[in-house]
């Protein structure tokens, strides 16, 4: 457990008379029941690591070749920053987004109530089909707009001139009105403006391409920043009025059909513990708002975070992440709190010389590459030993110190170089130990489809139990022989090759 964790009791999902401790499996550590997840992109891909940074020019170029998927990175064709695995649509590609420069000119009105939401989307229309030609796009699909918050109280610091824009054009329609007046007027056409563009854009997305993953990047925020003027008091945790405000922004979770939340590192952050602390909290918050979103099943979240930190990139390696603590505290926590992938953003700058790109395959090939294959593999194989394939590893308490990571004892990974192919070799058995960590502390969140302690029913078999029933003690009974089948079978590392 980390300093200051606490333990709740667990609430019963069984007749209360059942203590098996195999049924408290099937809680997370606040009582509550792990709901379904939307199965993954890729089949056999709990855990996806996703690259999105225009890095085509180092192989056109330069002749470098970051040989990405090598480590089982997924990326666009030709690594260009949009394209089928991922599209993101930043605020000057995707119809007439109202904002304000950097030099006080408004574009499109400024705010959005000041602007024709038809025009905006007839335009986002052309957009969309221009960017992806596929009708039947299955990847990312990320909108990147952070001028404003739809959310009138979040607008503050330099977005406050949308605050006093939109009180302008009341005051200017109304120059009668008593200020308390103005006030209220102005919040409500701002946030119904703003909840008008942002909703009807999402809808017309899906609208095109249903089969995407449609949402806003860096929602929900969980606005933990306090490390910079507190570092010594931090403790990362979403402030309560944040959290409420999240909960206040469901008809945004609604009608997304995924959550892009951000984890991206500050220099001073790098090799501290605030770092974990910074991560753990934005992650969890987006698995909370992913769990509340929709009745069926839980929205998968993409957490977007940087190889390097953020606002720096040089050819040193003191601007890599720090292992292995800062690899382990984005990736390694996102894949342990339950994230469908981590989205690797970057700039222009990673291909912008021959260096820079050289830069970019060492750390590929070395720290980065190898442990995103730690990553993936550990969770494809606990996907498949703990959950039969039908979903994906958690952490059974959030608030351990658990990870999807090989056993350095059991597994070595290596790049395998010939003359006529490059690639990763993961290699080992699962050993009976290394199962029994795994069912210690670890339990399945079941795709759509699927129930069970191991993901094994399908759901239509669910029955419906009577209080005094004794039809849950038959199920556990079926669970414990399952349990001691299942871990008494070694598993070794072919499944990577299926």
């Amino acid at each position: 457990h980390r300093a200051g964790a606490t333990t709740e009791k667990a609430l019963c999902l069984v007749p209360c008379n059942l203590t098996s401790p195999l049924w408290v499996l099937l809680m997370v550590d606040n009582g509550s029941e792990i709901m379904q997840a939307r199965a993954p992109l890729l089949p056999n891909k709990p855990f996806l690591v996703v690259w999105n940074a225009p890095t085509e020019q180092c192989r056109r170029r330069y002749k470098v070749d970051l040989d990405l998927n090598v480590f089982d990175i997924l990326t666009n064709p030709n690594e260009t920053l949009s394209g089928s695995s991922v599209t993101i649509f930043y605020h000057t590609h995707l119809g007439y987004y109202p904002h304000v420069e950097d030099n006080g000119e408004s574009i499109n009105g400024g705010v959005p109530q000041n602007e024709s939401l038809i025009k905006h989307l007839i335009k986002a229309k052309a957009d969309i089909e221009h960017s992806i030609a596929m009708k039947k796009f299955q990847g990312l699909g990320v909108i990147d707009w952070e001028n404003w918050r739809p959310q009138w109280d979040r607008n503050w610091g330099h977005k406050a001139i949308y605050r006093n824009k939109s009180l302008e054009l009341v005051r200017k329609q109304h120059p009668q009105w008593p200020e308390n007046k103005i006030k209220k007027v102005a919040k409500e056409d701002f946030e119904n403006a703003g909840r008008g563009f942002m909703n009807s854009t999402l809808f017309l997305a899906e609208d095109m391409r249903p089969n995407g993953l449609w949402g806003y990047y860096l929602y929900p925020d969980c606005y933990n920043y306090d490390y910079k003027n507190h570092p010594d008091k931090y403790t990362g945790k979403c402030p309560d009025i944040e959290s409420f405000r999240n909960d206040n922004l469901l008809w945004l979770w609604k009608e997304s059909t995924a959550l892009y939340p951000s984890i991206y590192l500050e220099h001073m952050l790098k090799c501290s513990p605030n770092a974990l602390k910074f991560v753990h909290h934005r992650v969890k918050e987006a698995i909370r708002i992913a769990s509340i979103a929709r009745k069926d099943y839980a929205l998968p979240v993409f957490v977007y975070a940087r190889p390097y930190y953020a606002y720096t990139f040089h050819d040193s390696p003191l601007y890599f992440l720090c292992w292995p603590e800062d690899l382990v505290n984005t990736i390694g926590e996102s894949a342990a709190l339950g994230a469908a992938g981590v989205v690797l953003w970057g700039s222009m700058q990673y291909a912008s010389s021959n260096d820079s790109c050289l830069t970019v395959k060492k750390y590929v090939d070395g720290l980065l590459g190898h442990y995103i294959m730690n990553v993936t593999s550990a969770a494809k194989l606990c996907s498949k030993v703990l959950c039969k394939k039908n979903g994906r590893c958690i952490r059974k308490n959030s608030e351990s110190d658990a990870y999807l990571h090989l056993s350095p004892d059991s597994f070595k990974i290596w790049l395998n170089i010939s003359e006529t192919e490059r690639r990763v070799v993961v290699q080992g058995n699962l050993k009976q130990e290394d199962m029994e960590v795994m069912k210690e502390k670890f339990i399945c969140q079941c795709y759509q489809g699927w129930m069970g302690l191991f993901c094994e029913l399908p759901t239509h078999h669910k029955k419906q139990c009577k209080p005094d029933s004794n039809c849950g003690i038959v199920l556990s009974e079926y669970y414990t022989a399952e349990l001691s089948e299942l871990f008494m079978l070694g598993t070794n590392a072919s499944f990577l090759k299926k």
